[in-house]
């Protein structure tokens, strides 16, 4: 008897998917090397917060008897075994690549990640003094017997047991003790270039810490010892109806993310199973937590080793994002804007045009106000500087910071008390809804033809975040306008999210958690309509995930009403397509390569007039009902074709970086048919919108010139 297959794909497993997506850049010959391993990195970021926030989910819903949405507890059990097979199949091949290709081929170029076992005298001499120097003073070892129970053990830090033989220095025969790590300290060292004769070796503070266990031990023999590291459920949780200040409560909770409870214990495959056992114990673990890493069980950290290394022809060939035609006059961004609207595509066009006009509200006199959203923005930011300076010249500066947006919660409230510190006033969104749309608005006093002076808007809107470093890392599409129906729209949303007065009628914008969801399956409606009809119909959508039941089931009537659907998915996808009679007319393909795939596009074909959206929300839940959420169409004739060009149709098209999704789940790799020129949408968009060699190369040699001169202070 046939199995029939549920309609959705589980979204965990989509994301374990993912990353085995992730991992096959990092076994990809063709990405140069140290990009390679920063993948290899990226992996294991990813599975941390994947236990962190996923794993950690399910088993809290576990303990309080809550079955997760959509499964029983036996169901949900089930699915944690099938993860715990899935992460060790991903991280034993990971670890093989990273010891016998990456790293061997790493070398072979001059670039040595220096195991304790292999330093040479000079080597192991210089690692001596620099643990006696700059590592010994900062440990504690902690001796376990009743008066020194199992420290606590931060979230994810690097940490050793110790078995001892003999007796402590009171007779006892205590056996078992912890070494922390100190978290102070670089998890990579670079060795001198007198020392390794090359420049280029490191030295891992595991390593150095290895090598001097029993120093620390005194008359003590070591038996057995190994790294280990635990990860724990890092959600935050606020009480909705007990909190009266978010900002102070969220202070107060994010010391406790250090220590929630643990959901996965890694160790290295050498750590003797008693000892592991001991561990799993104290953090009230099973043995389906449990986790073996062929190496360094904090792989994360070798990404320090990348940015340490200054050798241009082992990372991806470095480019200078482009400018538009219309940014490259004289007059500055605002009266840019004045002749148009502006369409940004990130990384492959600067985002400095959105710093400028962010920084006119500190240096043009006539910009008397600026409102601005923040949800991811960096520890070191320019545009958040130019917010803070345009409060300190007395500008009208309103900014809503989201407090809530995960790991970078710290990096938020203190922007939101040097902006308080300024005089600006600063919100923290609608509580309970995280505030993830992407806008800004300024109000400039200009004088019309008849004389008079009236204040004028102009407003950028994008579909990432105002973070000037991932801004080169992520593709995104940004508008900067002054369109006065669109602004108007910009404004009323500040002063919904403000004021938490109801949001009025908005003209042009989707407006989540209120319009976006029910305008979203209209417009699948009208497309299943038109195919019913005879007359043109199509989706295309591009997004980070796709799980949300709704619109899952609006395009499965879509298909079965004859549209043609293509979806191109970065993450998870619950969507099972190709299945006959249900999704027969959808195909999903994810893009992953040198750049994080990030914007937001909807195209529907509307009967030969195509409908097209930029938007900050996925077609997830979370997006359509629990966050503040903006779409915006894109009207201009040119600034439409471009979004479809370059956002949804070269990545149909793209054989090179994409992979397609099958009806049972998995992910294959797309490949060029015999005679086919290879083709990468990102590598295509590169050559169209960056900036030209020549531009390329100056940048290059004034980089040089810095690194120089960095090198010559700090010798």
């Amino acid at each position: 008897m046939k199995t029939v297959q549920p309609p959705l794909l589980n979204r965990e497993l989509s994301l374990l998917a993912f990353n085995r997506r992730v991992l096959s850049l990092a076994a990809d010959r063709a990405v140069p090397l140290l990009e390679r391993l920063r993948f290899l990195c990226i992996l294991g970021s990813n599975l941390d917060e994947f236990f962190e926030i996923r794993v950690a989910g399910i088993k809290e819903q576990l303990r309080a008897g809550v079955a997760p949405a959509g499964m029983m507890p036996p169901a949900a059990r089930a699915l944690l075994h099938q993860v715990g097979d899935e992460v060790r199949a991903l991280i034993a091949e990971q670890y093989r690549l990273l010891n016998d290709e990456v790293l061997p081929a790493l070398a072979r170029k001059g670039v040595h990640l220096v195991r304790r076992t292999d330093f040479r005298p000079d080597e192991r001499a210089w690692v001596a003094r620099s643990f006696e120097r700059d590592v010994r003073p900062l440990l504690t070892p902690i001796g376990l017997d009743p008066a020194h129970p199992f420290p606590q053990v931060v979230n994810k830090s690097l940490n050793f047991i110790v078995e001892l033989a003999g007796k402590d220095a009171f007779g006892r025969p205590t056996s078992i003790a912890i070494v922390k790590a100190p978290r102070v300290l670089p998890r990579v060292f670079r060795l001198p270039a007198t020392v390794s004769g090359d420049g280029h070796s490191f030295v891992m503070l595991s390593s150095v810490i290895h090598a001097h266990l029993g120093t620390l031990f005194p008359g003590r023999e070591v038996v057995n010892y190994a790294q280990f590291r635990v990860t724990r459920d890092a959600d935050l949780w606020i009480d909705e109806e007990e909190v009266k200040n978010l900002r102070q409560a969220l202070q107060g909770e994010l010391t406790q993310r250090h220590y929630g409870a643990a959901v996965r214990l890694e160790v290295p495959t050498s750590c003797p199973d008693h000892l592991a056992a001991f561990l799993l114990r104290q953090f009230e673990l099973g043995d389906g937590d449990l986790y073996r890493c062929d190496g360094p069980v904090n792989i994360a950290r070798l990404a320090a080793l990348i940015d340490e290394v200054d050798l241009d022809e082992l990372k991806y060939q470095p480019f200078v994002p482009g400018l538009p035609a219309a940014l490259r006059g004289e007059g500055g961004i605002l009266a840019a804007i004045r002749n148009g609207d502006v369409l940004l595509h990130h990384p492959y066009q600067s985002f400095d045009p959105v710093v400028e006009f962010i920084r006119c509200a500190a240096s043009d006199p006539d910009v008397v106000s600026i409102k601005q959203t923040v949800y991811r923005t960096g520890v070191n930011s320019v545009l958040m500087e130019a917010l803070v300076e345009a409060a300190r010249c007395g500008k009208e500066v309103t900014v809503v910071v989201e407090l809530m947006a995960r790991f970078d919660e710290e990096t938020n409230i203190n922007w939101a008390g040097r902006l308080e510190q300024a005089g600006a006033q600063v919100v923290y969104g609608v509580f309970g809804l995280k505030t993830h749309a992407k806008l800004a608005l300024l109000l400039r006093r200009e004088t019309d033809r008849s004389g008079r002076v009236r204040l004028v808007p102009y407003a950028h809107l994008g579909t990432g975040n105002y973070h000037p470093r991932t801004t080169r890392l992520y593709s995104d599409f940004g508008l900067l306008t002054r369109d006065p129906v669109l602004c108007a729209d910009v404004a009323a949303v500040f002063m919904h999210i403000t004021s938490l007065a109801r949001a009025g009628k908005l003209r042009q914008l989707l407006l989540a958690p209120f319009t976006m969801h029910r305008q979203v399956l209209a417009r699948i409606r009208r497309e299943s309509r038109h195919a019913r009809e005879g007359r043109p119909a199509r989706i295309v959508a591009k997004m980070n995930a796709l799980v949300e039941e709704g619109v899952i089931e609006a395009l499965y009537a879509a298909s079965q009403a004859g549209v043609r659907i293509d979806l191109v998915v970065r993450g998870a996808c619950a969507l099972r397509p190709g299945v006959r009679g249900l999704s027969d007319h959808i195909r999903v393909r994810s893009i992953l390569g040198r750049f994080l795939e990030h914007h937001r596009v909807w195209l529907f074909a509307n009967d030969g007039d195509p409908d097209v959206w930029l938007s900050s929300a996925d077609w997830m839940g979370r997006n359509l009902f629990k966050r503040i959420e903006v779409a915006f169409p894109v009207r201009d004739p040119e600034q439409k074709r471009r979004v479809v060009d370059e956002g949804l149709l070269r990545y149909l098209t793209d054989n090179r970086d994409a992979w397609t999704l099958r009806a049972d789940g998995s992910w294959v790799k797309v490949r060029p048919r015999r005679g086919a020129r290879q083709r990468s949408a990102q590598a295509e968009l590169l050559q169209l919108l960056a900036a030209p060699r020549a531009e390329v190369a100056a940048d290059e040699s004034e980089s040089g010139r810095r690194r120089s001169s960095r090198k010559r202070r700090t010798r």
